[in-house]
């Protein structure tokens, strides 16, 4: 007989991006998200999300309402009191103190001796520097308290999607595994802020630190291009605005987008308002420019940011639209069998919500499953992640973003 495929809990779930990258190898058997159209979208795409699948918040949680004793906890909290887009309020903000809500479960499982053997935290990496760093000190001592070796990691989404999105990822164990660490920091998921967030705890915590180890992933090799839909099936601006779009541009934006344009071929970028400081005092709006064929970071309006637009120029034609919610989804990883919401801004307040599917499944394959028992993953080690699928190398060089994510198999 196989061995059954070890379980997890998923809190703060949204739409079940963390669950399609550990991918069909685990059984998800809790799931929590508060916000009744996140739930939604999971049940839409998760046939099973009926029997698992807890709409509330997570402080209205009792450990009753968790089954059994799992071997992962996904914690992918509220980052709006975290980013450095927001207020920067830390984990004492309203939204992101629901972490101490998911951590009080997690004690409460332990005093029943069911506490998860591996956790992960994900948020933005904001984490690393809020508060002057005392919350990722104050999350790495309630680990320590609780017996759990650990470890953080910034990941960007870049590195397999064409969309800028670094995350902070915080791996518990309370199985030791050395062959996992690296005796100190790598790059590029050790940066300059996990280094200096290590280098701010206090000496007892730091023995408890570990520089897990992962493998570089193959270099990307999809452009922003490649996510998005054919000219002839999305609705453009009309000239004004996009003219409008134009003239927010600061100076140097201006000077790389004539650089870019010089030669008459055709540019592909992406636009986002910001509010940036003026040189007479105050700020004044700007409209920030990527050409680099990377989108910028998808965010939701509660982030401090605009929906981003697509700018495509053509010799001396300029057109602008809004970014698509397929298009976001894309950005994020999700195959287009992915059910999104039927309204644009629940869809993308879903994507921009999110954690990018790629990643998941590259800590799923390199570190998650190894910090596992011996032989656990054995009945699922070989499953392909459901819904996603990394850059080949073969000679078309072709990516699953290139394209479309089109053969993915079906959602569980």
């Amino acid at each position: 007989m196989p061995a059954p495929r070890p379980a997890y809990l998923e809190f703060f779930a949204g739409g079940g991006m963390a669950r399609l990258g550990l991918g069909e190898g685990w059984d998800c058997v809790f799931a929590n998200d508060r916000d009744a159209g996140k739930a939604a979208a999971y049940r839409a795409n998760f046939r099973d999300a009926d029997a698992h699948l807890r709409q509330a918040d997570v402080w209205d949680l009792s450990p009753c309402d968790i089954p059994g004793r799992a071997d992962l906890a996904w914690a992918s909290s509220p980052c709006q009191d975290l980013s450095l887009a927001g207020k920067r309020a830390g984990l004492d903000g309203a939204r992101s103190s629901a972490f101490w809500g998911f951590w009080r479960l997690m004690q409460a499982l332990d005093a029943q001796g069911r506490a998860p053997p591996v956790i992960v935290i994900e948020n933005v990496a904001g984490l690393a520097t809020s508060n002057g760093g005392a919350d990722l000190t104050g999350l790495c001592a309630a680990l320590a308290e609780a017996g759990y070796a650990f470890g953080a990691l910034e990941i960007d989404a870049a590195l397999f999607l064409p969309q800028s999105r670094p995350r902070l990822f915080l791996v518990a164990s309370r199985r030791e595994n050395r062959a996992l660490c690296a005796p100190a920091p790598v790059a590029p998921f050790h940066s300059p802020r996990i280094r200096a967030a290590y280098a701010r705890l206090p000496d007892p915590l730091k023995s408890g630190w570990r520089w897990w180890s992962l493998p570089e992933p193959p270099r990307r090799n999809a452009a922003l291009a490649q996510v998005l839909e054919p000219d002839a099936a999305v609705a453009w601006h009309h000239a004004a605005t996009t003219e409008r779009w134009l003239d927010l541009l600061a100076p140097l934006h201006r000077r790389r987008l004539a650089e870019a344009t010089a030669g008459g071929e055709r540019c592909v970028g992406t636009l986002f308002r910001r509010m940036r400081p003026s040189p007479g005092g105050g700020t004044v709006q700007r409209a920030e420019l990527r050409l680099d064929g990377v989108a910028g970071c998808l965010r939701t309006p509660a982030g401090g940011s605009s929906r981003q637009v697509v700018l495509v120029c053509e010799g001396e034609c300029a057109r602008t639209r809004p970014l698509s919610p397929r298009e976001a989804a894309r950005l994020m990883g999700l195959p287009d069998a992915y059910a999104l919401p039927a309204r644009a801004t629940a869809a993308l307040q879903l994507c921009g919500d999110g954690v990018a599917v790629p990643v998941v499944a590259h800590l799923e394959r390199h570190l998650l499953r190894a910090l596992l028992a011996p032989g656990r993953l054995d009945a699922g080690a070989r499953a392909r992640p459901s819904g996603v699928v990394e850059a080949d190398a073969d000679a078309g060089g072709a990516s699953a973003v290139g394209r479309h994510l089109v053969a993915e198999p079906a959602l569980p």
